[in-house]
């Protein structure tokens, strides 16, 4: 009779045993998950962060880019391609939009005209790219035929 009350005694330490392990393993794993997408969401934090700052400071390009058009400045063109290669450094890139087909996706049609069929005809405004997302649609005139 001591023996069976032994092993019944043995056998509920090692379910419990097994009860706790199998506990402490899930505790175990769901940390980990929890450490992962903390990781993930603070890469996309830090990826992101100057996604405002950035957007903001766009239409001073576009200001400059215009300015251009009218001065041609040697300091000028110092200034906008400096301004360029920060942004490039920053993973931003610009849309390439002419002569592209429209794609709505990363470009906003602002008006048609007759041309090639959903062809972009002339960019008004620039777009741009923050790695893989749209910072700023491009603003484009597509063709359409009559």
């Amino acid at each position: 009779m001591e023996k069976q009350g032994k092993k019944e005694k043995t056998e509920g330490l090692n379910n419990k045993i097994n009860e706790l392990e199998n506990k402490w393993k899930r505790a175990l794993a769901d940390y980990q998950n929890l450490e992962k997408r903390l990781n993930d969401e603070r890469e996309q934090v830090i990826k992101f962060a100057n996604f405002g700052l950035i957007y903001d400071i766009l239409p001073v390009l576009d200001s400059l880019e215009e300015a251009e058009s009218y001065i041609k400045d040697n300091g000028l063109d110092l200034c906008i391609k400096k301004f360029k290669d920060i942004l490039k450094g920053c993973g931003i890139v610009e849309i390439e939009s002419l002569g592209r087909d429209f794609n709505a996706d990363i470009m906003e049609a602002i008006d048609t005209k007759e041309g090639e069929q959903n062809k972009v005809l002339k960019v008004h405004k620039k777009g741009y790219m923050l790695r893989d997302k749209v910072l700023r649609p491009a603003q484009v005139i597509v063709g359409r035929k009559d």
